[in-house]
């Protein structure tokens, strides 16, 4: 293969939407709909939502905000990614599913088809005294299933906000071959200047992918204010793209030949003691 065919198969642009979410549905769908078909005018391939994003965040909308899949939300994410012909990763909404409500990711291929669901499966329940308590298990259950899904491009693994903690996961999606992690996410104003960018380059490093991370716009009158500053972070560890606290697409040109090339430099994946250590998946499901 030649260098220019070379560069052609090994990258694509990213788009990150970090929309501004609004207590209205429809007006959400509407704006979630604009902003795709724009970021695929600008050449992206692959377009990613921010967590919760038919709905406002928290655990007193979940119940009143949620569908099923396929439902109205999913609806629009399919007829969307087909009419521009992208990979769609569906942020997350909160989904009924026989009276258990999960925070989901739908993601669509160009064809308009569901590749996966994504539940998320570590739930947000955490205790900051004097700063933020928040308890997802109070309405939300957690989801079970790893999920990846591929394209023309690289395989990519999803997980939502919280999952991005846990090392395990990354871990686990970097040994089924996923070269970029998207996590749609809404850390709040004590975690997301803490840790969101943190946490974003500690897995890229760790694992020598890329990592993307898709927040909602901040607003400063919700009940749950999101840090905002959606960003896509190199194998190698550098923020290539960020945003700030506004409604905007972010973009990135992801280079698969740059993730080879830091994989040749720092050969950690061939450089595992698994005669003393492992990560695996205990089911498949």
């Amino acid at each position: 293969m030649s260098t220019i065919a070379r560069a052609m198969t090994t990258k694509f642009r990213l788009a990150l939407v970090q929309l501004l979410v609004s207590p209205v549905k429809s007006e959400n769908l509407s704006r979630a709909r604009r902003l795709i078909k724009e970021a695929a005018g600008q050449g992206a391939k692959i377009v990613a939502l921010p967590e919760c994003f038919n709905s406002p965040y928290g655990t007193n909308y979940f119940p009143e905000y949620a569908e099923q899949i396929p439902g109205e939300s999913s609806q629009v994410l399919s007829e969307v990614a087909k009419e521009c012909g992208v990979y769609l990763i569906g942020g997350s909404i909160p989904e009924d599913d026989g009276g258990k409500l999960y925070n989901t990711c739908a993601v669509f291929g160009p064809d308009g088809n569901l590749l996966l669901k994504h539940r998320k499966i570590h739930l947000f329940d955490i205790d900051v005294p004097g700063k933020i308590r928040f308890q997802e298990s109070e309405t939300l259950s957690p989801g079970s299933t790893f999920s990846t899904f591929d394209t023309p491009f690289c395989k990519i693994g999803v997980g939502i906000c919280y999952d991005i903690r846990f090392a395990e996961l990354a871990q686990i999606y970097t040994k089924k071959g996923c070269q970029l992690l998207v996590y749609p996410g809404a850390f709040n104003m004590t975690t997301g200047p803490a840790h969101w960018e943190l946490l974003q380059r500690g897995r890229a490093v760790d694992n020598q992918v890329y990592v993307a991370t898709a927040s909602p716009a901040r607003d400063d009158k919700a009940s749950y204010t999101a840090w905002g500053h959606s960003t896509v972070v190199s194998p190698w560890g550098d923020v290539v793209a960020k945003a700030g606290s506004e409604e905007t697409i972010v973009y990135a040109d992801i280079d698969l030949q740059y993730l080879t090339e830091v994989r040749q430099q720092i050969p950690i994946h061939t450089q595992k003691r698994h005669d003393l250590y492992s990560v695996s998946a205990v089911q498949e499901r």
